[in-house]
């Protein structure tokens, strides 16, 4: 799953698609990231109008409809095919979505209330669902089995970074689930913290967690770097029995 973020504010800066200047060159600049990503091996596209960074101020949910309205407008008309990912925590924001621009994942790292998991029910949308480090799911998903979900243990949404690894080391604890899990720890806090990196340069430490991720049950990588992930999960399934 590649990201794209059309905001301007995104902890990444390289995964900002944000062209201020006019609606022709962000269209320009949406479309180019998508034929790289998927040149480069992705399968999805994900798009998300609103930074959720630590310390940042969420966008209003007019301006992050108008952020990802026309990124997904671009995608739909010129790569069709291609399986896109919404990452919104707003219930009218993926609502509008789903009605203008048919079946796509909606990608919720709130945890979700029950608006949108009405919703997502309605329109038969796959939902990731963020679980925010709480990996013991017996009490909460039988009131989920009648979602398409895709469970995402919630890396940097948790209390801290010890937190993160002791939740990275349960991992394996999704798999009784028999749902896909979606992992993403690229580039975050949990990886250039400890190193005294930064997002910047932590690409191989991105690489060695997602590489124990998919060891431990992750079937969605959700990443920066497309390129070195198709490298890394390559690698890793030539090392399967």
């Amino acid at each position: 799953m590649a990201i794209g973020n059309v905001t301007p504010d995104s902890f990444y800066a390289s995964s900002r698609l944000w062209a201020s200047s006019s609606a022709q060159e962000q269209k320009e600049c949406i479309l180019q990231w998508a034929k790289e990503a998927i040149a480069d091996g992705a399968d999805i596209l994900d798009i998300g109008g609103c930074s959720t960074r630590p310390g940042s101020t969420p966008a209003s949910e007019e301006e992050e409809w108008l952020r990802v309205e026309p990124a997904l407008r671009a995608l739909r008309e010129v790569l069709p095919e291609v399986p896109l990912s919404l990452d919104t925590f707003r219930p009218a924001v993926a609502e509008k979505a789903l009605r203008q621009f048919g079946p796509m994942i909606i990608n919720d790292i709130s945890g979700g209330c029950e608006a949108m998991y009405d919703l997502v029910r309605r329109y038969h949308a796959p939902y990731v669902w963020t679980l925010c480090g709480q990996l013991d799911l017996p009490k909460r998903m039988p009131q989920m089995q009648d979602i398409d979900l895709i469970l995402d243990p919630g890396f940097g949404f948790i209390d801290s970074t010890e937190a993160d690894y002791t939740c990275m080391r349960q991992l394996d604890q999704l798999r009784a689930y028999e749902r896909p899990v979606l992992v993403g720890v690229s580039r975050k806090s949990m990886l250039w913290r400890p190193l005294g990196l930064t997002p910047d340069t932590c690409l191989c430490a991105t690489q060695a967690l997602q590489l124990y991720a998919l060891e431990h049950g992750a079937t969605i990588l959700r990443t920066h770097d497309v390129k070195e992930t198709k490298q890394t999960l390559t690698l890793w399934e030539q090392l399967r029995p």
